[in-house]
C-alpha cells in the first residue's frame, strides 16, 4: 500500500455538466513553493497526467467561508468560471468545510450557492452593460455579435443552425479578433428553441477549444436573447455534453439582476497525485 507523504499531493475530479475540473485543498499553504500556472498545466493535460478544463486551489478567506485561484488549463489565472463555481461548491458541503449555503471569494467578487443533493445554484455577480449587434469582420464578412461580461468576457453569435456551426473554427477567431485584444474573449453560439428553452455551445478562451459547457458562457447567451425579448426567466439551456443548466434572471431599467445559475455537479473521484504527474 502507498502512503502518503510531502510528495503526493491530494486532489478531487469534479465535473459540471461536462466542464471537468481539479480542486486542490490549499488552505494550509502547501503549494506556496509550487509554480501554480506550470504545475497546471501539466497536471491539466489529458493522457498523460489528470486532465481538466481548469484547476481550483482552494484557499482562507477572512470575509467568506473560502477563496479560490482558478486556473484555465494553459495556465492562464481566469476571474471566474459558472461552472466551476457549482464544483467547489458541493465540493466544500461534502467536505465540511462549509454548510448547504455558502459564499466564497473570487477575483469578481463574493458568490453565493446552495447545495441540493447533487444539484447546486449559485448567484453570480451582476454583469456588465451588453454591448448588442457589434460587428465585427470574420473571414471578410460583417458578424453580428451580443458582448457582455458575465464574470469573464463573452461574445454571444445567435443561430438557427447551432448542429452545422463551425464552432472550433470560428470561435477561435473570434477568441482572438483584434476587437477584443489584449486579453481576447470566449465565443458562444446560441440557439433559441422556445420562451424558455435554448441551445448554447461555447469556445472557452484559455481552453482553447470547444468545451461540453461553460456556465458563464450560458448566462451571456441567456442574457443576450433576453435582451432581444426572445426569452423569459428562468431558461432551461441544453450544453453539448446533453446536460441542461437554468438559468433565472431579472431585468429591470435595462439591467440585469438577480442572476443564478444551476445545475447538476458529479464527485468523480479522490486522489493523490504522483510528482512524475506534475514534473
Amino acid at each position: 500500500m502507498i502512503k502518503e507523504t510531502s510528495e503526493f499531493i491530494s486532489f478531487y475530479k469534479m465535473s459540471g455538466s461536462g466542464n471537468d475540473f481539479i480542486l486542490i485543498d490549499n488552505r494550509d499553504a502547501s503549494l506556496k513553493m509550487i509554480d501554480l500556472p506550470a504545475f497546471v498545466r501539466r497536471i491539466c493535460r489529458r493522457k498523460v497526467s489528470v486532465g481538466a478544463d481548469g484547476v481550483f486551489i482552494i484557499e482562507p478567506s477572512a470575509i467568506a467561508d473560502f477563496k479560490w485561484q482558478f486556473f484555465n488549463s494553459d495556465g492562464s489565472l481566469a476571474e471566474m468560471c459558472g461552472n466551476g463555481s457549482r464544483c467547489v461548491a458541493r465540493w466544500a458541503y461534502l467536505n465540511g468545510v462549509a454548510g448547504r449555503e455558502l459564499s466564497f471569494e473570487t477575483l469578481v467578487g463574493i458568490i453565493t450557492a446552495e447545495v441540493n443533493d447533487d444539484s447546486v445554484k449559485v448567484r453570480l455577480t451582476n454583469p456588465s452593460a451588453l454591448n448588442p449587434n457589434r460587428s465585427i469582420v470574420l473571414d471578410g464578412r460583417d458578424c453580428l455579435l451580443d458582448v457582455i461580461d458575465t464574470g469573464v468576457p463573452h461574445a454571444v453569435y445567435f443561430t438557427q443552425d447551432l448542429d452545422s456551426c463551425a464552432v472550433f473554427d470560428v470561435g477561435r477567431k473570434i477568441r482572438r479578433h483584434e476587437a477584443f485584444a489584449p486579453k481576447g474573449t470566449n465565443a458562444d453560439f446560441a440557439c433559441v428553441t422556445e420562451r424558455q428553452k435554448m441551445k448554447v455551445r461555447t469556445y472557452e478562451r484559455g481552453v482553447e477549444d470547444e468545451t461540453l459547457a461553460c456556465g458563464t458562457g450560458v448566462v451571456a447567451s441567456v442574457l443576450a436573447a433576453a435582451a432581444r425579448n426572445l426569452v423569459d426567466s428562468p431558461v432551461d439551456v441544453t450544453v453539448q455534453s446533453g446536460e441542461t443548466l437554468r438559468v433565472y434572471f431579472s431585468y429591470r431599467d435595462g439591467r440585469f439582476e438577480d442572476i443564478y445559475l444551476e445545475g447538476k455537479v458529479k464527485m468523480v473521484y479522490q486522489g493523490l497525485l504522483f510528482e512524475e504527474a506534475y514534473k
